[in-house]
């Protein structure tokens, strides 16, 4: 069996849609705005981190691969896996880190800490994350009835990157490594555990199933900076010049800062309304985010639109999701 992958993660997530939309209608001078540009980096690097491990598990034969993998614990708590490994003999979650300069596991305070230009920066010990992900996961597979190995790696991306620890520190001796190690370690792992714990039939079954029990976060932005709808820009932006400065004239949306025109710029501003505020949308709340004046206007677009809808004539709400916009190719926008 060559490589399988059943789960494979979007290059553009939902988190990196929502904070390209949150940072375009926010104004320069917002004070979260820095925050937000960071946490945004961050994200970015982890993606990346994904992708450099991507080419070390490339035609890697005997295993299905899932990406991406958030469960609920049961108690109201998430755990997520950046990659798991499944093979009848054993499973293996990775957990990736893109983290530049000098690295250093504090065996003594549980903590990743990262040396870089004469500062430092503590990080959450992403060995206690992984160790975490192999609890839920074994618990959740247990009661299923199935019995198999669960191991797991913390998987450094960046090739570049330092990597230290005491000389005591066991655990991280063991589970910590760069990614081009990744396939000596597999085959390692494979001398291990040499018999089949499973059939190959389970462990694509048991593959479909935890694929089935992911749950997509569905993050609001707005909460989650403690910020209020008025803080951010409303409007149509203009894709040449980014001005929120649109207008409707004569059937199209028309610039009055560079004179650009654009019959579809009302379909970029119900993306970003998606990605921040909600999932449906009214006539007036429609017009109110476009600064449009006519409802007649505003009901011939999202009509054409042929978006799903709720309710009749002034109660009718329109329904928004991420598959209509990918449809209409709009999730690459940066």
């Amino acid at each position: 069996m060559m490589l399988l992958i059943i789960k494979e993660c979007k290059k553009s997530d939902h988190f990196i849609l929502s904070m390209n939309a949150l940072l375009r209608r926010l104004p320069q001078s917002h004070p979260k705005r820095g925050l937000i540009e960071g946490d945004l980096a961050k994200r970015k690097a982890g993606v990346r981190g994904e992708e450099a491990v991507d080419y070390f598990l490339k035609d890697l034969p005997g295993f299905i691969l899932l990406k991406d993998i958030r469960h609920s614990n049961g108690t109201g708590d998430f755990y997520q896996i950046d990659v798991l490994l499944m093979c009848s003999n054993f499973l293996l979650i990775l957990e990736i880190k893109n983290i530049s300069g000098t690295i250093y596991f504090d065996p003594a305070f549980n903590q990743l800490i990262q040396s870089k230009q004469e500062n430092e920066r503590g990080f959450l010990d992403p060995l206690i994350q992984a160790k975490r992900q192999q609890k839920e996961l074994a618990k959740w597979i247990a009661a299923m009835n199935i019995c198999i190995p669960i191991e797991y790696l913390v998987v450094i991306s960046n090739p570049s990157t330092i990597i230290k620890t005491s000389s005591y520190h066991k655990l991280a001796l063991e589970k910590v490594l760069h990614a081009s190690h990744l396939r000596d370690r597999i085959e390692k792992l494979k001398e291990k555990y040499p018999l089949q714990k499973v059939t190959d039939r389970d462990i694509k079954k048991l593959s479909r199933a935890i694929t089935k029990k992911h749950i997509p976060a569905n993050y609001n932005f707005l909460k989650y900076y403690d910020m209020d709808i008025k803080e951010i820009i409303t409007g149509i932006q203009c894709p040449a010049c980014s001005r929120f400065s649109m207008k409707r004239v004569r059937g199209t949306w028309k610039c009055s800062s560079c004179q650009s025109s654009d019959k579809e710029a009302h379909i970029r501003t119900l993306h970003d309304y998606l990605l921040l505020i909600s999932s449906s949308i009214t006539n007036q709340q429609f017009r109110e985010f476009t600064h449009l004046s006519s409802s007649n206007i505003a009901k011939k677009l999202l009509t054409g639109m042929k978006l799903p809808y709720s309710g009749s004539f002034k109660d009718r709400s329109y329904q928004l999701s991420a598959d209509f916009f990918e449809g209409l190719h709009f999730t690459g926008r940066k």
